[in-house]
């Protein structure tokens, strides 16, 4: 007897419905074909033991069991409770007209019990595209799936309740989410805040307008200034997400699986790597791509602390995803594609003893430490970080004020009333939203500059020797610096605020 059940597998952030063929016919043997990896070859002992736990069994015939489409690898152990329900219904030990009706996913333990699957919320939507009626699925993962509108999810935690749903009609609580209510729970609590942070007036003001207009930073000071604390809380100045920002940044948490019971994620996410870091872990991949650091950061802040200490090869994958906002990963059989729109904020020392520069520092560097230390990092890179900031020691006095400095609140209002300029100066095009994803054309269009300011432009450009990009650059941030105030042209105010954050082009960083 031939029967037919469904399940998907995910290709990047996005997945494809599996039909699982399974056919019992007179004979000995156990065939299992499709382009299955390792774990799902091991599936017939996981589903042998809870079949047998839970009262049924395998047939003792020849069972043919077909992952279509064929060509394409599957992996993982969430194929468990698709096969298992495939068998049963081959071999006529529970009915099976209502099964084609559904996706089921789910990875089995030897007592029958459901364990958490990865892409959930990728599948959900797959299958609502497709029709399909409902999601069978572990109950760690319904409130995730139960995002996706117009698909009833059910959220079981043996196979036992899906057996008796089929078989007996008895029926499963379906998991119902108010998507927008989910959305709005604790939107505007971040964990950290602006508030805490004494003194340091003037890198809060570079925060705002790197956040104001999604501009990359780097931090650049001696140790226990500060830099971490600040980088922390950026995401708290950020607008908050859009309803189809934390669609797309549960969709990639999801493959990886990192949102069991959490369901929709209304937090931009803060992603901060150590600087042992590979590179296939930061940019993504593997025999099995899956989504690296940079992808887990989309819509939110990437933070690497201590820049030089990663690995320079590691360093210059990003130079692709943050022009492109993307990264694909080719392998023979297939491509696949993770968004990674991310701002990145990196921080460093001046040197490698931490005091550049400073007559009392208690370590010094020599000239080829130095050079040693700041070629780690690549001009092409640098090019690509809009802001360089200076962060200095708060002196004893501010430390010890009482009074706070000015919170998150205040802050994300002005930041969210420069991206809204933004989102309308934008509106007719796809990809660009903010400042930073200005390309040249756009640029030159909105940053028109008087007199005063080209000639300001032009003594900075040679007497800091800058690069074409580092000009972009500048003409960006100034654009926001202008959103800010609200003001439509670009002068030289803007342009000269905008220069001062070029640190590391300045004579005697670099060379």
């Amino acid at each position: 007897m031939l029967s037919k059940v469904y399940g998907s597998a995910v290709f990047g952030v996005e997945a494809q419905t599996i039909t699982c063929e399974v056919n019992v016919d007179i004979g000995v043997g156990y065939h299992l074909v499709g382009l299955p990896d390792n774990a799902i070859k091991e599936s017939n002992y996981r589903i042998a033991a809870a079949l047998l736990n839970n009262g049924y069994r395998i047939p003792g015939k020849k069972i043919t069991l077909n992952l279509a489409p064929a060509d394409l690898r599957k992996e993982g152990s969430a194929y468990d409770l698709t096969l298992a329900l495939g068998i049963l219904t081959a071999s006529g030990q529970i009915n099976s007209e209502h099964v084609e009706k559904y996706i089921i996913m789910g990875e089995l333990s030897l007592d029958g019990s459901l364990q958490p699957i990865k892409g959930a919320l990728p599948i959900a939507i797959k299958a609502q595209e497709e029709g399909f009626e409902g999601f069978i699925l572990p109950k760690q993962n319904a409130r995730e799936a139960a995002i996706v509108s117009d698909l009833k999810v059910y959220g079981v935690e043996n196979i036992s309740e899906v057996i008796e749903f089929f078989d007996k009609g008895t029926p499963l609580e379906q998991t119902i989410i108010d998507t927008r209510a989910e959305f709005y729970k604790n939107l505007d609590f971040p964990e950290f805040d602006f508030s805490d942070v004494k003194g340091q007036e003037s890198i809060k003001r570079c925060m705002e307008i790197a956040a104001a207009g999604g501009h990359n930073v780097i931090l650049i000071g001696p140790p226990g200034s500060g830099k971490t604390m600040l980088a922390k809380r950026l995401p708290s100045i950020l607008p908050p997400m859009t309803l189809h920002e934390a669609l797309e940044t549960t969709k990639i948490h999801s493959v990886v699986g990192k949102t069991k019971n959490t369901g929709l994620m209304n937090q931009r996410p803060f992603r901060s790597p150590h600087h042992t870091i590979s590179d296939v872990a930061l940019v993504g991949g593997g025999s099995y791509p899956q989504p690296g650091e940079i992808s887990l950061s989309h819509n939110g802040v990437l933070f690497l602390d201590e820049l030089p200490e990663f690995k320079r090869g590691v360093l210059e994958v990003l130079r692709q995803p943050l022009e492109d906002r993307e990264v694909t990963i080719s392998r023979a059989r297939f491509t696949v594609t993770y968004p990674s729109s991310f701002m990145l904020v990196a921080s460093m020392n001046p040197s490698p003893g931490g005091y550049f520069n400073d007559p009392d520092a208690p370590v010094s560097s020599s000239p080829a430490e130095m050079q040693r230390y700041l070629g780690k990092i690549s001009g092409p890179l640098l090019d690509r970080i809009d802001i360089h900031i200076e962060v200095t020691p708060v002196p004893f006095e501010k430390l010890s004020e009482d009074r706070k400095g000015e919170g998150s609140v205040e802050i994300r209002k002005r930041v969210t009333e420069a991206r809204e300029l933004q989102t309308k100066r934008f509106e007719t095009l796809e990809n660009v939203h903010y400042n930073a994803q200005m390309n040249t054309k756009q640029i030159r269009e909105h940053c028109v500059l008087d007199d005063t300011s080209k000639t300001l432009l032009k003594n900075a450009m040679e007497r800091l020797n800058l690069s074409a990009r580092a000009y972009d650059r500048i003409l960006k941030v100034a654009r926001t610096i202008a959103d800010l105030e609200n003001t439509a042209e670009v002068n030289g105010t803007h342009i000269g605020e905008a220069i001062q954050y070029r640190s590391l082009d300045r004579e005697g960083w670099l060379g």
